[in-house]
């Protein structure tokens, strides 16, 4: 099964619909790279009209996770994933529309094949950069995903 923005979305209607609902939307997919979107808007909001730090954790997370579907999807093997931790750093109010990029496909790549060829879990941190519509950076986010070849 190939993995596409529009399939992306349809599983986070259905799976994830606080962020689907919050306006998280998949930009675009690739082996190594993976965008989402949201745009600032009423529903999203905190109380210093900018967007709530957990949608933009939603939307930098979904970057993540869907690189480590699409290279568990690849491998062909059952892996089971799961977020261990997360840190996040915010250095601008996030306003308007943000994307969010994760590019670290051939990291995930590698520890998932580490995970198969020694049938034990293994920790990957990823990285999601926050960028606003005039290319300033708003947040960063780290996930560090476990992932185990399931038995």
């Amino acid at each position: 099964m190939s993995i596409s923005p529009f399939k992306l979305n349809l599983y986070m209607f259905f799976k994830l619909p606080s962020a689907f609902w919050c306006g998280v939307r998949a930009k675009s997919i690739s082996a190594e790279v993976c965008q989402s979107t949201v745009k600032h808007r009423w529903f999203n909001q905190n109380p210093f009209n900018s967007m709530y730090f957990a949608v933009q954790a939603m939307a930098a997370e979904f970057t993540t996770g869907a690189l480590v579907m699409y290279q568990i999807n690849k491998s062909g093997v059952k892996i089971s994933m799961l977020v261990a931790n997360n840190k996040a750093t915010f250095t601008k109010k996030a306003k308007g529309r943000i994307t969010f990029e994760c590019n670290e496909g051939n990291l995930i790549k590698d520890t998932i094949q580490e995970a198969i060829e020694t049938n034990e879990g293994q920790t990957i941190w990823l990285t999601s950069i926050g960028i606003d519509e005039k290319g300033d950076q708003v947040s960063e986010m780290q996930f560090e995903w476990s992932v185990k070849v399931k038995s």
